[in-house]
């Protein structure tokens, strides 16, 4: 069963789609998990995917908008804020704990794309969360920036800053396409035929980010801390050619045991936010090491 919830979040109301097993026994205590998506995404996209499956092996499973997304307050809206969507999945947790179907003590955290990086650099500070699990992990969203992704990075900070006066001054919030036209490196191209077509299941997501979310996201890496996650387990499942392999690569080599890297030999990046072929055996191998430590 799916039931639509609502939470606060730092004043704002967000909300969610709580799965929770059809089968399961009045008095039984489920382990649960928040699942977090990409970055600029939605509950209905790849939280939804994996919920579904997730809910399908007994979990119970949490996918909710972030501040300022889909269903859930926050203005001006698509603000892509690490750090406030970090404080999101705390309040998620928060919010799970408290339901009686669920047992707090095996609470777990899954995060797809940019939500790869946002759930374990949560789970250092919110010891609640028992294991960390990430597919196709975009954990350093600095590097990303000052790696050429979206060109020189000084502009972007410039144009961040113009935008936020101009809005103080009352002007329009100002908002850069998440997946650029014109011809792009092979992440956005890839990336289009998820968003841009029949494939994104979610038909109210705005192709937008606010421009002054740039500066935060400059800010922004869970490299910087990932070390500190360990005694909680951590999973890297990615792609053997996914275009952000060398992301979670590098999240491995920083975080301290117990971690294990997976590699599904084949997938690129976005084939493991909807391709059945990718998606199942990332949810079997996160049932697995799920089962393993909660």
């Amino acid at each position: 069963m799916r039931e639509n919830i609502t939470f606060a979040s730092d004043g704002r109301k967000l909300a969610g789609h709580l799965y929770l097993p059809d089968d399961r026994s009045a008095a039984e205590k489920l382990p649960a998990v928040v699942v977090v998506g990409a970055s600029s995404g939605t509950m209905e996209q790849t939280p939804a995917e994996y919920s579904r499956r997730l809910v399908a092996l007994g979990y119970a499973a949490l996918a909710f908008d972030h501040t300022s997304y889909g269903e859930s307050e926050g203005m001006p809206r698509c603000d892509e804020d690490p750090f406030a969507k970090s404080e999101d999945i705390k309040n998620a947790v928060t919010f799970l704990t408290g339901r009686p179907e669920v047992d707090p003590a095996r609470v777990a955290a899954v995060g797809v794309c940019g939500g790869g990086g946002f759930a374990p650099y949560t789970a250092v500070a919110d010891r609640r969360i028992k294991a960390v699990a990430t597919v196709s992990g975009l954990p350093d969203l600095r590097g990303t920036l000052t790696g050429g992704f979206a060109g020189d990075w000084h502009d972007l900070m410039h144009a961040a800053q113009s935008a936020r006066e101009a809005y103080a001054g009352g002007a329009e919030p100002q908002y850069a396409p998440f997946m650029p036209p014109g011809p792009q490196n092979e992440w956005v191209e890839n990336g289009r035929k998820y968003y841009l077509t029949g494939r994104n299941p979610d038909p109210n997501w705005k192709n937008q980010t606010l421009v002054w979310s740039f500066d935060k996201m400059l800010q922004y890496s869970a490299l910087d801390i990932i070390g500190l996650l360990a005694p909680t387990p951590l999973l890297l499942i990615a792609g053997s050619r996914a275009e952000t392999l060398a992301q979670s690569q590098a999240a491995y080599e920083n975080a301290n045991e117990p971690k294990e890297l997976f590699i599904v030999d084949g997938g690129m990046h976005f084939d493991f936010y909807d391709q059945p072929e990718y998606v199942e055996p990332a949810v079997a191998k996160i049932d697995s090491f799920l089962k393993a430590n909660l």
